[in-house]
């Protein structure tokens, strides 16, 4: 399509699941058809397919089916939803049918379903008007796990509303798509078949005994007493399931009947699947479509709908969906087994013949919104759709699964196997490919300075002779020691596996992050060795944070800062470059908050809460209450942002972030929001002692264990690591550095809080001495919890003062 909308643009994969051809199969044609159709329309989605076997031995498919089912097997449902899952698949379109799975009902389709996290979209090829239990219990199941249901007839819609009480906004009618073939004279195509010069009425499909044919057979004398050149053409092998129980009983039923009633040389049996190029010119050799079958529930007729988008006149019984595809003279329609009504409208169709081309002009017209490619576009509309509102409302697990966590319960263990496995003699590798380090993109001073401080942290709660954590510990220094570079006196920050560096000079956040780092190591190296080193680079480095003009590096050199300054308080340099940012800080956010937008931009994007978090620190340690009171107004308006419908934590997604003025990025959230909300959620609690923000630190530890808008756990108990991030999909299978050291610092500054850890044990001595504010100057004083009857800043503060208390 010349102007494809830019919807389709957010798709990349689809898979479909059902039959698959070469499987004999209208479902396994139909799923193959759409699937050539989005390939056609827009060539950059990607379609791919999961296979149902109805035989142990499966089928040779072509290479667009990607896993096979055995349709008896519930163990493989799981198997295919757990594969498609880690296959970055967009949207899955099910194609079902109620035999077409295992089960009651096939409810065996429903376990695969279920465990999907893309948005799934069923098109349904059978609607019962009377389901008996299990059917009605498996479309309702089918109904609740999947995002839209596809019916391809408005009787269909009508079924689904009024029998099985599913909501008209959760259907969406689209046709049964149809090849686009021109339209062209009978007898252009007939000396192919050796039937030049007769009339010729055709049945295609596979074979079996609700097909009605000897209700046609039964026609035939009185047809050929009026128009003795007709030939009846029956094209189509027997259904496989039919002749695994039967045999070809049917079949040779139909040439006995034949010849018992002297019709057999005006029928000729065509025992064969053919492809889509064969079938046209059989359809194309046809003068009329003929469809006998005696059973009403059918809601749709691949046949049928191929047979009238070749303008073929039709004459059928009143099944549901011929009764709405051949209304308004688009076909002729007679009672079920009633084989004289039959003869008398193939007659009428061959007495008239201007009356007949006309039906087949107005079933030509009516059918070209059905061609596939048009058919295909509308699927990609929906999967458009759907995936948009997946990204709104996403589809929790059911049931949730939970582990203890922060709240109500014993912390989780920490485990450090993820980053040991993740680091190796240089570093701590940037990614990983599912739960294997990436060598691909090397190492960052980013993250290696973050690494650095889970284990120093997790080397208070953790048998140092059982882990090797000072080997961690220096090759995490090492790393930050040489990415550091003098001449210039900030740091690099990618490394590649080649150990070359791709950059000369690094961001400012990464300077900022080496100094938190390196700030967190001066205050909890145990060896005297690493002290020093991290130390001396530490003082080496800080001059360079003068020059920080980006926020969030500002606010990550300041908690740095005050690490250092838990071991060396009296260092007045880092103390005087520690208020100077802290005051940037402050003023930067005094210039840009609004009264609905208390933020440094106009853009909310990553890591936000550091920035509350540094002047909460600041504020605390400098005696400041107004720069307190900014951040814990920020923070609070950060909660509220924060917050999904139903409470749960919902960091802002890196998908579009959160610009004023618009809907916030629901996805793709990422569990550095987590961690950087966790600590300044307990440093709120620390200098307020009002326990919403130890609440709220709780409710942002639970996200990482399944507590959010999917109920899906991002931490991985067996290796240790963490996802990457929660899309609409689900979780990000890949288990990077970034990802898993946030849970780890998360974790470990809760139990720092609840286990008398570094920040736990500085608190208490604060505690001991803290003041409070009266808003001129701070007035030693006991234990007090700072006023909340005011949060907003006052824009008229004094210049910040004081004295560090407590050292290490």
């Amino acid at each position: 399509m010349a102007n494809q909308p830019d919807s389709w643009n957010t798709l990349s994969t689809v898979a479909f699941v059902g039959s698959y051809l070469p499987r004999r199969c209208g479902i396994a044609t139909f799923t193959a058809d759409l699937a050539d159709g989005i390939t056609s329309v827009t060539p950059k989605v990607q379609t791919r397919s999961v296979a149902l076997n109805d035989r142990p031995e499966g089928y040779r498919y072509p290479s667009r089916v990607w896993f096979e089912i055995n349709r008896n097997r519930l163990g493989e449902y799981r198997l295919a939803a757990d594969f498609l899952n880690m296959s970055n698949v967009d949207v899955c379109c099910l194609q079902h049918e109620f035999g077409l799975f295992g089960g009651f009902a096939g409810l065996h389709i429903v376990e695969l379903v279920r465990r999907l996290r893309m948005p799934v979209v069923a098109t349904l090829h059978t609607v019962l008007q009377e389901p008996d239990d299990y059917q009605l219990e498996a479309m309702r199941q089918l109904a609740l796990s999947c995002d839209r249901l596809v019916v391809l007839a408005e009787r269909a819609y009508e079924f689904l509303s009024s029998v099985y009480g599913i909501a008209n906004e959760k259907i969406a009618l689209i046709p049964h798509g149809i090849p686009d073939v021109p339209f062209v004279d009978p007898s252009y195509h007939k000396d192919q078949f050796g039937v030049e010069g007769k009339k010729v009425i055709l049945t295609f499909g596979l074979l079996g005994p609700s097909k009605g044919i000897e209700n046609m057979i039964d026609a035939m004398p009185k047809i050929l007493m009026r128009h003795n050149d007709i030939i009846y053409l029956v094209l189509g092998a027997t259904h496989p399931h039919v002749m695994a129980e039967q045999g070809e009983d049917y079949r040779l039923s139909l040439r006995r009947r034949a010849k018992e009633l002297g019709v057999q040389d005006h029928i000729e049996f065509i025992n064969k699947f053919v492809e889509l190029d064969e079938l046209t010119e059989y359809l194309g050799a046809a003068d009329a479509y003929v469809t006998p079958y005696d059973n009403e529930a059918q809601i749709v007729s691949g046949t049928l709908a191929y047979a009238l988008g070749a303008g073929k006149a039709t004459v059928s019984t009143p099944y549901w969906y011929a009764e709405e595809m051949l209304a308004d003279g688009r076909g002729k329609v007679v009672p079920f087994k009633d084989s004289d009504a039959l003869a008398e409208a193939v007659i009428d169709l061959f007495d008239h013949e201007t009356q007949r081309h006309a039906m087949r002009k107005r079933a030509y017209q009516f059918t070209r919104r059905m061609r596939w490619p048009e058919v295909a576009a509308q699927y990609l509309d929906l999967f458009a759709a759907v995936r948009q509102d997946r990204n709104r409302n996403p589809k929790p697990v059911v049931p949730t699964h939970r582990r203890s966590g922060a709240t109500g319960g014993e912390l989780t263990e920490i485990k450090l196997d993820h980053l040991c496995l993740m680091t190796d003699d240089v570093g701590v590798f940037q990614f990983a490919k599912a739960t294997i380090p990436d060598r691909a993109h090397g190492y960052s001073v980013d993250d290696n300075a973050r690494a650095l401080i889970a284990v120093l942290m997790a080397q208070d709660h953790l048998d140092r002779a059982r882990m090797d954590l000072d080997t961690l510990v220096s090759r995490y220094l090492s790393f930050l020691d040489h990415g550091f570079d003098d001449e210039v006196g900030r740091f690099r920050n990618f490394l590649g596996f080649d150990r070359r560096w791709s950059e000369q000079i690094g961001s400012q956040d990464t300077h900022g992050h080496a100094l938190w780092g390196l700030g967190e190591a001066v205050a909890r190296c145990q060896l005297r060795g690493h002290m020093a080193l991290a130390t001396n680079l530490f003082q080496r480095a800080l001059p360079g944070s003068e020059k920080l003009e980006s926020p969030h590096a500002q606010a990550f050199a300041v908690i740095g800062i005050h690490a250092y300054l838990r071991r060396f308080s009296g260092d007045s340099h880092a103390r005087r470059i520690r208020e100077q940012l802290a005051n940037q800080l402050f003023e930067c956010f005094r210039a840009h908050m609004r009264d609905d937008w208390p933020w440094i931009s106009d853009k909310l994007s990553y890591a936000s809460a550091r920035l509350p978090h540094a002047l909460l620190l600041s504020g605390r340690w400098l005696f400041n209450d107004r720069m307190i009171h900014m951040a814990l107004h920020v923070l609070e308006w950060l909660s509220q942002v924060q917050r999904g419908p139903d409470g749960r934590f919902a960091p802002v997604g890196t998908d579009g972030w959160y610009l004023r003025g618009s809907e916030k990025a629901r996805f793709n959230q990422r569990p550095m929001e987590a961690a950087a909300t966790i600590d300044a959620c307990l440093e709120a609690f620390r200098v307020t002692e009002d326990r919403k923000w130890l609440e709220r630190a709780e409710r942002s530890m639970n996200w990482f264990l399944g507590d959010n808008d999917l109920r899906v756990p991002l931490y991985d108990y067996v290796t240790g690591g963490c996802a990457d991030e929660l899309t609409p999909q689900g979780i990000n299978q890949n288990q990077g550095a970034e990802a898993t050291i946030a849970w780890l610092l998360s974790l470990l500054s809760f139990y720092d809080q609840t286990q008398g850890g570094e920040t736990a044990e500085a608190s208490a001595r604060w505690v001991e001495e803290k003041t409070s504010f009266d808003g001129s100057r701070p007035v030693r004083k006991g234990p007090r919890k700072l006023s909340s009857t005011s949060t907003k800043p006052d824009n008229n503060t004094e210049t910040p003062s004081g004295s560090e208390v407590g050292t290490r």
